[in-house]
């Protein structure tokens, strides 16, 4: 059986434990109530609206967007009319810096159907930080009629969307217009189906080297051919760069660049002479007398030949006169007649008498 002493030291220990136990339980609620802030300082704003929309104790409270607090009463003073819904707000005291007495409170839906809460907005703000129980004035608070109402624009839109492509579809089932006729058109698909045979029919040849594509695509001959082809272009361009031939001569050779130099130097020189007046060519082109001289000689011609064209003198009627060419040819006939009558028989034409006295 135990002593006295050892049950006295034992239920000491027991005390101890449960005292430890109950010091990290407070330290743990104390953590926790200090995270949400149920032990950290506290500061109580007050807001009136003219409609709750649906805003409950237990909601939250944001500052641009982030909770900093918590609804904590919401009730009806009838005396604030025209604004009588009084909303009690519990935000923590590290955000003062953030608020100010000029800072506005709205009513939010989160989404159309989504709870309320309170949006505290100070973009605008510059007033001093509001003290415990101030009232920051408020904006309108929309109910969820009005979410539903706003989105009653974009409703009809969509109903009307969905009209259109019902009207869309029933016109592509009846078979109307271009796009109605291809999906419903059996022909058509056969058409497109025997299209899509013969182009698969043609890549099948085409892949197997049959006709001149597939020889094209698959013979190594037109390849070993082309290489070839660049290798003669390569071993040309390599004699062109080495100055053979007369192309690379023409490229590389100096001697060849000087006399084109040169010839087009004394054919500058020659322009240069010429429009300056100077030997025959200068002379052609710029001595005024030679150039009327000229001109007389060419309207002598042109008489000369027009009184010939019009058959005047014997070359006009040599020229232009039937008879005279008909007599002409026929006394020429007669001539080689007569001379090869001679030929043939020289006694006939030639006697030669001899006469003694």
């Amino acid at each position: 059986m135990p002593s006295r002493k050892e049950i006295q030291w034992s239920q000491l220990r027991v005390g101890s434990l449960v005292l430890a136990a109950t010091l990290v339980l407070i330290g743990l609620i104390f953590l926790m109530s200090g995270s949400t802030g149920g032990f950290a300082r506290k500061l109580l704003l007050r807001s009136y609206f003219e409609n709750a929309a649906g805003l409950k104790d237990g909601a939250p409270v944001t500052l641009e967007g982030v909770t900093i607090g918590t609804v904590i009463h919401v009730r009806v003073v009838p005396d604030r009319n025209p604004t009588p819904v009084e909303v009690t707000m519990q935000v923590s005291h590290e955000y003062l810096t953030r608020l100010h007495t000029d800072s506005t409170a709205s009513i939010d839906q989160a989404g159309a159907l989504g709870d309320s809460y309170v949006d505290i907005n100070s973009t605008h703000a510059s007033g001093p930080p509001p003290g415990h129980n101030a009232e920051l004035r408020t904006t309108g608070s929309p109910s969820i009629q009005d979410v539903i109402r706003t989105s009653h624009d974009s409703i009809e839109q969509i109903t009307e969307l969905t009209h259109k492509v019902g009207t869309l579809v029933d016109t592509l089932n009846s078979r109307k217009g271009t796009a109605g006729e291809l999906i419903n058109d059996p022909e058509l698909y056969k058409k497109l189906n025997a299209i899509t045979g013969n182009l698969q029919a043609i890549t099948d040849a085409i892949a197997q080297g049959k006709g001149s594509l597939g020889k094209l695509v698959n013979d190594d001959t037109l390849y070993t051919r082309a290489n070839s082809a660049i290798d003669r272009v390569d071993k040309i361009a390599i004699d062109l760069d080495a100055g053979k031939g007369s192309a690379g001569k023409f490229l590389k050779d100096d001697a060849f660049y000087n006399n084109l130099n040169s010839a087009v130097s004394n054919a500058n020189q020659l322009v240069a002479e010429i429009n300056a007046g100077k030997g025959s060519l200068g002379k052609v082109a710029k001595d005024p007398a030679f150039a009327q001289k000229l001109d007389d000689t060419v309207t002598r011609l042109d008489s000369i030949l027009r009184g010939i064209d019009e058959g005047k003198g014997s070359l006009g009627q040599f020229v232009q006169n039937r008879s005279l060419y008909d007599h002409a040819d026929q006394t020429l006939d007669q001539s080689q007649q007569l001379v090869k009558a001679i030929r043939e028989d020289p006694k006939k034409y030639f006697v030669i008498r001899m006469r003694i006295f």
